[in-house]
């Protein structure tokens, strides 16, 4: 497995502008990603996690710039937006109703899209470097727990991994909470 270091992050992004699947950290585990535009990739990554494709996924950004083509804005109240907006950058997941800019795949069986704008600086600079929002799910085959080392993701997936940009996790002891966005709801505590 490929390492990158946080000053090389542009290597990183373009392993992904390739087709490639990168771990990276995020504020409690590492997380998978890549291009949620890409379904050869979004497939080797379902591959990867042993994960059942109509589970979805979320998309992690550095900037709501880079999610909000992904939102159905008619369907949300400006209100609704303002309360997540406040919450961004964070670790804070939000599903919203979806726009048709959002890949099938990369929501399953789901009628909204999860989004985050991270706050965590070496996945921030990886969405950055990328120049669009990533796929994000947890880097461990499906049952498994979540990698919180690189040790882990050798183990899980060794070279079957294109890389993983070698920096820290955000401290958190869980992955971030999930909430609808129109009504509130908890998702995942």
């Amino acid at each position: 497995m490929r390492r990158f270091v946080p000053a090389n992050v542009d290597a990183a992004a373009e392993v992904m502008r390739r087709g490639g699947v990168i771990a990276y950290p995020t504020e409690a585990v590492f997380g998978l990603g890549c291009d949620p535009h890409n379904r050869d990739a979004f497939e080797r990554l379902f591959a990867l996690k042993e994960r059942p494709a109509t589970q979805g996924v979320l998309l992690i950004a550095a900037s709501f710039e880079q999610v909000e083509q992904y939102i159905d804005r008619d369907a949300v109240p400006p209100a609704v937006l303002d309360q997540v907006l406040a919450s961004w950058p964070g670790p804070n997941t939000w599903v919203f109703p979806r726009s048709a800019a959002v890949p099938y795949w990369v929501a399953g069986a789901h009628a909204g899209i999860a989004l985050r704008v991270t706050a965590h600086e070496p996945a921030a600079a990886l969405c950055h470097a990328f120049g669009a929002p990533l796929v994000s799910t947890s880097a461990n085959p499906h049952g498994q727990p979540p990698a919180r080392d690189l040790a882990t993701l050798e183990r899980y997936f060794g070279e079957r991994l294109d890389g993983a940009l070698d920096a820290p996790l955000g401290g958190l002891d869980r992955p971030t909470i999930i909430r609808d966005a129109l009504s509130g709801a908890m998702i995942r505590a």
